[in-house]
């Protein structure tokens, strides 16, 4: 059995989501180009490292994820970016396993806990089937999970 998806937080999903070079100034002949697309967890993994100047740590803590799943998130990304900016190929930004909204159910009945993306509709507990479930939201500025 394959371990279920690990949802990675993002604060930020850009509103342009292609990016393309002019080659030799003619904006309009990049139509047919292969294409290099960047994950949104792979962006926020650059926004956070590279603009907000961020450790590591702190990264990886924001994105709700390991540091060595961090640093496998920003090595691709990077390796993505510089062979769309040597190869001269636009840059799709979309897809990936992300949520802006990370959401940790607790079924009432066994304890146990499920983190999933807020987006996704969970009506019973994963473990034991009961429908007596609770969601806790978390945020991202403290860190915490609260009541929803």
């Amino acid at each position: 059995m394959s371990r279920p998806i690990k949802w990675r937080t993002v604060e930020f999903v850009p509103e342009n989501k292609c990016f393309a070079p002019c080659p030799k100034g003619n904006c309009d002949s990049c139509s047919d180009a292969k294409e290099i697309q960047l994950k949104i967890e792979e962006l926020e993994a650059m926004r956070l490292k590279d603009i907000e100047g961020l450790i590591q740590e702190e990264c990886a803590e924001r994105m709700q994820v390991s540091r060595q799943t961090f640093q496998n998130i920003i090595d691709e990304a990077r390796k993505k970016v510089t062979m769309a900016l040597v190869e001269d190929l636009p840059i799709y930004v979309g897809g990936g396993n992300y949520t802006r909204n990370p959401c940790k159910f607790e079924c009432l009945k066994c304890g146990k806990e499920t983190v999933v993306s807020f987006e996704e509709e969970v009506k019973q507990c994963s473990h034991c089937g009961s429908e007596n479930i609770v969601c806790y939201k978390h945020c991202t500025k403290c860190q915490k999970y609260t009541h929803n």
